[in-house]
C-alpha cells in the first residue's frame, strides 16, 4: 500500500513552515530521568505559536491553497486545539475561517480561537456528526474542509516536530506520541523513520479513549464510543483512514494511561520544569512516569504537544 505521505513531504512542509513556526524548545529534567531511569527529552509544543503543534499542519495545509480558493476560506471542526492553529494559520494568510467547535470546549480554547478572527459554529459532541456539520458549511460556502489529521499535508506539518527534535539531539533511540486521530503520530513516526528506521514509535492514548490500540489489535479501524477523559484533544473515536495504515506499519506499540496519571504528570512538569501543559500534552509524561516505556529504550523523546489548558481545570489539580 503506498502511504499518504513520504519523509520528502515532511522536509517540503519544514521549508515551508521556516521562519513562520516557533523552533521549539527541548527540556529535560535530572529528576524525570531518575524517576523514568532513562534520558528523556520533552520536545515542548506546548510553546508553539497558538499552543499546540497544531499550528505545523494547518499553516502547511492552508498555506497551498491557491487564491481563488483562499478567497471562499477555511472550515475545520476541532475540540479546540486545531481550531486555534487555523484560526491563526488562516489570519496570517488572510483566509476566512468557520470553526465547529464542541459546546463544552475549554474556555481558554474557544477564547484564543475567537481572538484570532475565526467565526464560531458550536455543536453537541454526544449528539453532532462535527465532520458532517463541517462539510455542509464548507460545502455551503464554497469553503475548503481543513480536517484535524485526516490529510497529507497535515500530516506532514505535524511531523516537522518529530523531525526538529532529531535533529536537536541526537542518538534518541524512542519516540513518544499522543495520539488522537493520528496524524501527529504518523507525521513523527515518518519524520523518524527518514532519519533513522531503528527509532522505535511508542503511540499513547487515554485509557477510555483507546481507539487506536484496539485498531492496531484488530487489525482494522475500530470505533468506540465517545470518550471520557479529561485529555479534550485525544477524545477522538476512530482512528483516521490516512492515518491508521501508517500507524500500523511504523508505531512499535500504543499503550494507555489513566486520567490521574494525566494529573500528575501535570503537577510534576509544572513544579519541577516549570512548564504549562495540557492533559493531552502531558500523555506522554505520564506514559514515562508509569513505566510504561519499554525496556531498553535509553534516550527517549516525548512530543508535548499542548499547553492550552482551562484554568479552572488547572486549579483543580490542587
Amino acid at each position: 500500500m503506498i502511504e499518504a505521505i513520504a519523509f520528502a513531504d515532511v522536509l517540503a512542509a519544514r521549508e515551508r513552515l521556516r521562519g513562520v513556526a516557533h523552533l521549539t524548545a527541548v527540556t529535560t529534567s535530572r529528576t524525570l530521568d531518575a524517576l523514568a531511569g532513562r534520558a528523556i527529552f520533552l520536545k515542548c509544543e506546548n510553546l508553539q505559536r497558538g499552543g499546540s503543534f497544531k499550528f505545523r499542519g494547518a499553516y502547511t495545509m492552508i498555506s497551498q491553497l491557491p487564491g481563488n480558493m483562499r478567497a471562499h476560506g477555511v472550515v475545520t471542526y476541532s475540540s479546540g486545539n486545531h481550531a486555534q492553529g487555523v484560526a491563526l494559520a488562516a489570519r496570517l494568510l488572510d483566509v476566512p475561517a468557520v470553526i465547529c467547535m464542541p459546546s463544552d470546549a475549554p474556555a481558554v480554547k474557544v477564547a484564543a480561537t475567537r481572538s484570532y478572527g475565526a467565526d464560531i459554529v458550536f455543536y453537541d459532541r454526544m449528539r453532532d456528526d462535527r465532520a458532517a456539520l463541517a462539510q455542509h458549511i464548507a460545502a455551503t460556502r464554497g469553503a475548503m474542509l481543513v480536517p484535524p489529521y485526516d490529510h497529507p499535508h497535515i500530516m506532514a506539518g505535524q511531523g516537522t516536530a518529530a523531525l526538529e527534535l532529531l535533529e536537536q539531539v541526537a542518538g534518541i533511540d524512542t519516540l513518544v506520541v499522543p495520539v488522537g486521530g493520528g496524524g501527529l503520530i504518523a507525521g513523527c513516526a515518518v519524520a523518524a523513520h527518514g532519519v533513522n528506521p531503528a527509532v522505535q514509535v511508542i503511540g499513547v492514548e487515554p485509557e477510555d479513549a483507546d481507539d487506536t490500540r484496539r485498531s492496531l489489535m484488530s487489525g482494522e479501524r475500530v470505533t468506540i464510543a465517545p470518550p471520557a477523559t479529561i485529555a479534550d484533544g485525544l477524545r477522538v473515536t476512530t482512528p483516521g483512514a490516512l492515518t491508521f495504515p501508517i500507524v500500523q506499519r511504523h508505531v512499535a506499540q500504543i499503550v494507555t494511561v489513566s486520567d490521574e496519571e494525566i494529573r500528575e504528570a501535570i503537577r510534576f512538569v509544572m513544579l519541577r520544569m516549570k512548564l504549562v501543559v495540557e492533559p493531552s500534552g502531558a500523555a506522554g509524561v505520564a506514559a514515562v512516569m508509569a513505566g510504561r516505556v519499554p525496556a531498553g529504550a535509553q534516550r527517549v523523546g516525548v512530543i508535548v504537544c499542548g499547553g492550552n489548558i482551562d484554568p479552572p481545570l488547572l486549579a483543580s489539580l490542587w
